[in-house]
């Protein structure tokens, strides 16, 4: 019975290890919330050219881990800084949709605006995976901009 025992938990662990090492490649709803805490803290105690530069460096592990990666829009909508494509700097894209046609710079704004916190999900691509996934971004409004992370789900 003991050997028919170790050989069923053996045979789960084969199932459940490889769920465990896909989550840990994934960063975590808190994780995300204390970049972007981080993320706010740096705006202001080194002024934006400095923060949006250290954003921006993807050796910067603080700002750039696992799929997390800090994001920053005027409340216009315009990128101002993004960790994951410095293409986007300097473009309006408040009319952004995701792929199913979600307008998520839109309403992450709205969220900023009128509440100053908080997630919106979303339909994005993975930095990590390449593959469109559902995504959660957190966002945090800061002077007149907003900074955000997301967690792929």
């Amino acid at each position: 019975m003991k050997a028919v025992l170790g050989a069923l938990a053996l045979s789960l662990s084969m199932f459940t290890l490889p769920l465990a090492a896909s989550a840990a490649d994934k960063g975590s709803a808190d994780e995300a919330v204390a970049m972007v805490k981080k993320a706010a803290a740096l705006i202001k105690s080194d002024g934006k050219d400095k923060a949006f530069a250290a954003f921006s460096d993807t050796g910067n592990s603080t700002f750039h881990d696992r799929d997390l990666y800090i994001y920053v829009y005027d409340l216009n909508g315009v990128a101002l800084a993004h960790g994951n494509n410095p293409k986007m700097v300097g473009k309006p894209l408040i009319g952004l949709k995701d792929n199913e046609g979600k307008a998520m710079i839109k309403e992450m704004v709205d969220l900023a605006k009128s509440k100053g916190k908080g997630w919106v999900e979303f339909k994005w691509p993975n930095p990590v995976t390449k593959a469109v996934e559902a995504k959660a971004g957190y966002v945090e409004k800061v002077d007149d901009m907003m900074v955000g992370s997301g967690i792929y789900k």
